[in-house]
């Protein structure tokens, strides 16, 4: 992954974006395609990386992987490693990203909701 330049146009942008806009806040830190999902499976509590990768098969080890360290230095995403043998990485949710369990499951509910209706739209018959 290219690294941006802190000083960039982009960076700055972006931080003034974040600044006037709460949402835009938000989405950097949990949007994209696995963010808000990794969180999602986290919710049930704290997951190993094999068991986050079997949860999600369409996500691939790189991208798995940059995002939980996306999520960590947003202080989202906790990252414990235990000196086992063989050692083990265990991933949790902080209190922050904890706070965004009601979001998240309002997020889900309108996902199920608005499935529903394309789904019930898709079997409506055709009017002639």
């Amino acid at each position: 992954m290219t690294k941006v330049k802190e000083q960039s146009t982009r960076n700055q942008n972006k931080g003034i974006s974040e600044l006037s806009c709460p949402i835009t806040y938000v989405m950097n830190k949990i949007g994209g395609n696995w963010k808000a999902t990794i969180l999602y499976y986290l919710m049930s509590g704290p997951k190993r990386y094999s068991e986050l990768k079997k949860l999600i098969p369409a996500i691939t080890e790189k991208m798995l992987a940059q995002h939980l360290k996306q999520l960590k230095e947003d202080n989202l995403v906790f990252k414990k490693e235990e000196q086992l043998k063989p050692p083990i990485t265990i991933y949790s949710l902080t209190p922050a990203a904890d706070e965004l369990r009601p979001i998240l499951m309002a997020m889900a509910d309108w996902a199920i909701k608005d499935n529903k209706r394309v789904q019930d739209l898709m079997t409506e018959p055709i009017e002639k």
